[in-house]
This record gives C-alpha cells, structure tokens and sequence, in this order.
C-alpha cells in the first residue's frame, strides 16, 4: 500500500458513496420514468466493474446482469433492475475496487486496458472510471435536485477506510 493508493481510493470510494447515496434517495416513482435512473445507475456501475478488469476481453459481470450495456447499439436491458439488485452491484464493484486499488502496484500501472475503442494505461484507466462514476452520479444528482428538490451531501472522502 502506498500513500498514493491510499488517496486515490479515498476519492475514488467517495464517488461509489455517492453514486450508492443517490440511489438510495432516489423515490421509487422516479426510478423509471422516462429518465431511466435506473438505467443510468446500472450503466454506471456496470462500467465501474468493466473498467476494474484486467482483461476486458473475458468479463462477464456477476448475475443477473449481462453483456447487453456492451452493445454498439445502445440497447436498454430486458428488464428494470430495482434498487436491490443495483446496490449489490454496488457493494460487489466498491469490493473489486477497492481490491485492485489495494493490490496496484507501480508494475500495474503501466499495464494497459486495451478494447476495441481505449488503450489506457491501468492507471490512467483508473482516473477515468473514477471521472465516469462522478458524471452520471451528478447526472443523477441534478435530475432527483430539478425533480424533488433533492440536495445530497458531498462525500470528501470515502466512508469505508483502506485496510491492508
């Protein structure tokens, strides 16, 4: 474990806490609308556990999710996730993160995450995900604030501590 590691993970687990709190807050009339939180919380989290692979190649998400969020034609799953199902998700990619972050290594981060449209250093792919959690939980966060005057809180820092 390095400092560097340490940081990155505060901030990092600060933005998964707040995806997880908007989620939590969002009412249950608002979670399909024609807005689809529900859908844009999945896509997020579905995209924090991609980019956490090593080989993306050979991912596979755990049930009952799928491949489909991959798909060039931007297809919405089969069916509506609830909130339970997100916030296993959820708990599962905090988990994965904060076990990569906790295993990276200087060697790690120059390995690349190559698909068919990134070649990111492992490293820079980390600060991208982290970006791409914080988008879509503000994304979430102005849509429940223009709907119900919905104010969260802003999570400094991760709310679970780095253990080696």
């Amino acid at each position: 474990m390095t400092l560097e590691n340490e940081v990155i993970w505060d901030q990092f687990g600060a933005a998964i806490d707040m995806l997880e709190q908007s989620i939590i807050d969002c009412p249950e009339e608002l979670w399909n609308t024609d807005f689809k939180f529900w859908h844009i919380a999945y896509h997020t989290l579905f995209f924090l556990d991609y980019y956490l692979s090593e080989d993306p190649v050979h991912f596979s998400p755990p049930s009952p999710f799928n491949l489909d969020e991959l798909s060039p034609d931007g297809l919405l799953p089969a069916r509506v996730y609830n909130k339970k199902e997100l916030l296993d998700y959820l708990k599962f990619s905090r988990k994965k993160c904060h076990e990569y972050l906790l295993n990276f290594t200087e060697e790690k981060a120059k390995l690349r995450f190559v698909n068919h449209y990134r070649d990111y250093s492992f490293f820079e792919q980390i600060l991208n995900n982290m970006r791409h959690v914080q988008h879509h939980t503000a994304q979430l966060n102005l849509y429940l604030r223009q709907t119900i005057n919905y104010e969260p809180t802003w999570i400094s820092r991760s709310k679970n501590k780095f253990l080696n």
